[in-house]
């Protein structure tokens, strides 16, 4: 069973144990899934089934979009509301026009820090589990992009919570964003809510919540083909009389076609099944197989 399944995440499971009842479901060891989602936070998660965990590379690459609820005045350690809280208190009275005056900052390619209490490894280690342990390394800032930034709507009463959009790169944490975004306004943040709403071209429109999913008769309806995750590559379409040939592991040559050396392409069959993943390879013009699937690859 190959494909793709878009799940609502819900509050409290870790992204792990999303993947361990999605195993469970589909009785398959192989399920993988594409951006970690921490367990106060809920939304779009992208899961891998079958061959299609072979193709992650290309699913966690995908823009994120997401809406955060952020309470300003105060931090914690975790940069959530799961935390406890520290430092100093600041203002929470802040308006949307405030939040609005600095967000350009924040647009376009900036540098951020990853936080401590995040999955991300620094000399083999979790940062979390170093965080648990009350140890903080230094970690080097990273470019990430933030493609859209807005406030959607502020709460009735002075120091209510705020719920702001963004649509960013893979590789964004949005608790530093909000953080950030305090410090710009001289006040301390953290989030109390965050949600993904889309990751690349899947939404919450398309996913399924998990306790729907267990009590299906036939969860497979709700797999989409593995061909989704490469729909932003070009394609080639193989000739019946080179299909084998791929599976087999050996090039085709194109004669018009051009691609860029080096670039990835889907290389699919007069059905539109995906058959490979395969390199171009300049000088050659040639088609090199690289992931193959199906056959005896």
């Amino acid at each position: 069973m190959d494909g793709v399944l878009i799940i609502d995440k819900p509050v409290g499971p870790t992204s792990h144990d999303v993947v361990n009842r999605v195993r469970r479901i589909f009785s398959t060891r192989k399920v993988g899934h594409t951006g970690t989602l921490d367990p106060f936070a809920t939304g779009v998660m992208v899961m891998l089934i079958g061959k299609a965990t072979r193709l992650a590379k290309f699913a966690d690459r995908a823009d994120k979009e997401y809406e955060a609820t952020v309470r300003f005045g105060f931090a914690t350690d975790t940069g959530d509301l799961t935390g406890a809280p520290i430092g100093d208190t600041g203002r929470s009275d802040i308006s949307s026009k405030e939040i609005e005056s600095v967000l350009d900052r924040f647009r376009g390619e900036i540098m951020q820090v990853p936080p401590m209490y995040s999955a991300k490894k620094i000399d083999g280690k979790k940062l979390y589990e170093l965080a648990r342990r009350g140890e903080e390394v230094e970690r080097p800032a990273v470019p990430v992009t933030i493609r859209e930034i807005e406030v959607l709507s502020q709460g009735s009463t002075p120091g209510s919570l705020h719920r702001i959009r963004v649509r960013c790169s893979a590789g964004t944490y949005i608790r530093t964003l909000a953080e950030d975004i305090g410090k710009a306004l001289c006040t301390a943040t953290h989030l109390e809510e965050l949600r993904r709403t889309a990751s690349g071209s899947f939404s919450l429109e398309k996913s399924v919540r998990l306790d729907t999913l267990a009590e299906e008769t036939e969860p497979s309806k709700h797999l989409l083909p593995m061909e989704v995750l490469v729909e932003g590559l070009p394609r080639f379409v193989l000739s019946s009389s080179r299909l084998q040939k791929t599976l087999n592991g050996l090039s085709t040559r194109v004669f018009d076609a051009a691609f860029d050396a080096g670039q990835a392409v889907a290389m699919l069959s007069e059905n539109n099944d995906l058959v490979a993943i395969g390199k171009f390879v300049a000088g050659e013009n040639i088609i090199q197989p690289t992931l193959v699937f199906g056959g005896n690859k």
